[in-house]
């Protein structure tokens, strides 16, 4: 039997995602590509946003019409908040609440023990589903999605929060995924040990907010706590962490992630600029945090890269409020920046705020925003040309695929420590390579970032 598996969002949903991909090889089935045919389709769904979901409907409708013998199973944060909208998009597409999202783990055992006993797919994920629906959710299942093989990512993902206690007035998520839990340290470290083990060379820390974890069994393990077992534990490993709230980065913090086994790269949910519209949309800090924040992270890293989050054309924002977001962007210097135009989400604070900003306008905001990231994009970039860095070696790539550097030749695509994407010359394609950490030096920042290589790490 093949599956195929559909990803949207966040780096959390690419971990769980992963997992289930595992779980299913292991049992013997094949995993194909969602432009192949398969007999199953998982679509691990995204409600960040109104285009989120608008894909996620597109091709959960595109897999039910053009494989009406399959089943499309679908989970996220999505799923979640919108079941029935999602259920009538075609009679073979079922939906796995977020709280029965772990059971999937399970699924690939019980489809085996169904075709023997003669169901057909859809007979035996009704009975699956129907089964695992009664089963109340505890902590400990939302941390289920452990495994030390990843088929889509050279780098390993692992998950150490779920949930989030902010409420931010514009976010489902929380709504979706519940209060914040976290895994405990010792287990934490006990799976890094794993992936190490297992050949990986980077772990990505992931979590709704991995500023919030605390330790259950000894809450005084904070983030920070965590960080410091990692680099004390790990000896082959460089540690990524996802995105860090401002508010949550301190002293404590900046010293932790200060270790060399942490790499320069950081990610800041900032929003917006403008004190008024960070107090409307129910933010814990103000401009000047945010700067004090970078400022802590640039101390103990040199030129780290970071990039932030920015909503732009919020209820409420005027002209005044984006020119502070504007200037605080450029004040900062920051690496890069994700822009989000305001999408108003059902269920929130903010669903039902007067004072909507014309598309228009928020076009012309997120153009200027979007030209100052880019400008400030290649600075960085020019700051590193020359410079050596240590790549992690992703995928090769030949020349005619589609994907070419600008010397129209083979070449290995990798990621830098300070997240740079890199292409790489001088390495033969051995798959044996992926994964690995090789030195290289940048030669070129005019049409991507292009590398030499030097020697393996």
């Amino acid at each position: 039997m093949k599956a195929a598996f559909y990803t949207l969002g966040c780096k959390l949903n690419q971990s769980e995602s992963e997992a289930l991909v595992s779980s299913f090889d292991s049992r013997g089935f094949l995993v194909s590509k969602v432009s192949d045919h398969a007999d199953l389709y998982i679509v691990n769904s995204c409600t960040v946003t109104t285009k989120a979901e608008q894909k996620a409907r597109r091709m959960i409708r595109k897999f039910a019409r053009e494989n009406p013998e399959a089943v499309v199973l679908v989970t996220g944060c999505y799923a979640q908040v919108e079941p029935s909208e999602i259920e009538d998009l075609d009679d073979n597409v079922f939906v796995v609440s977020m709280d029965r999202k772990h059971t999937l783990l399970d699924l690939p055992d019980a489809i085996k023990e169904g075709e023997s006993h003669g169901l057909s797919l859809v007979e035996l994920i009704s009975d699956f589903l129907d089964n695992s629906g009664s089963r109340d959710i505890k902590a400990a299942d939302r941390f289920k999605f452990d495994t030390d093989t990843f088929t889509d990512h050279a780098r390993a993902y692992l998950k150490i929060q779920d949930g989030c206690n902010n409420n931010c007035a514009y976010c489902r998520v929380t709504i979706a995924r519940g209060d914040s839990v976290s895994l405990s340290l010792d287990e934490v470290v006990a799976r890094a040990l794993k992936l190490e083990a297992a050949g990986y060379r980077e772990i990505i820390l992931t979590g709704v907010n991995i500023t919030d974890y605390k330790d259950p069994g000894n809450p005084d393990n904070t983030l920070p706590s965590l960080v410091r077992a990692l680099t004390t534990s790990l000896k082959t490993v460089r540690i990524r962490l996802s995105s860090l709230e401002p508010d949550m980065i301190d002293d404590n913090l900046a010293q932790a992630v200060s270790h060399k086994s942490v790499v320069p790269h950081f990610h800041i949910p900032i929003q917006s600029g403008s004190d008024s519209i960070l107090e409307k949309i129910k933010r814990h800090y103000t401009s000047e945090r945010v700067v004090e924040a970078v400022g802590l992270l640039r101390a103990v890293k040199k030129d780290p890269f970071i990039a932030a989050d920015l909503i732009v054309g919020l209820p409420g924002e005027e002209e005044d409020d984006f020119e502070k977001s504007y200037s605080l962007i450029e004040k900062l210097g920051l690496s890069q920046l994700h822009l989000f135009p305001y999408s108003p989400r059902p269920g929130t604070a903010l669903f039902t705020a007067k004072k909507r900003i014309p598309e228009r306008i928020t076009g012309e905001r997120t153009s200027r925003m979007r030209q100052l990231t880019s400008g400030l994009y290649k600075q960085y970039l020019e700051r590193w040309n020359g410079c050596e860095v240590e790549v992690i070696l992703e995928k090769y790539i030949e020349s005619g695929s589609g994907i070419e550097s600008s010397t129209n030749k083979d070449f290995w695509s990798g990621l830098s420590e300070n997240y740079l994407h890199v292409s790489l010359k001088g390495l033969d394609n051995d798959i044996s390579y992926r994964g690995r950490l090789v030195k290289c030096r940048i030669n070129s920042v005019d049409n991507g970032v292009e590398c030499d290589f030097i020697d393996f790490q």
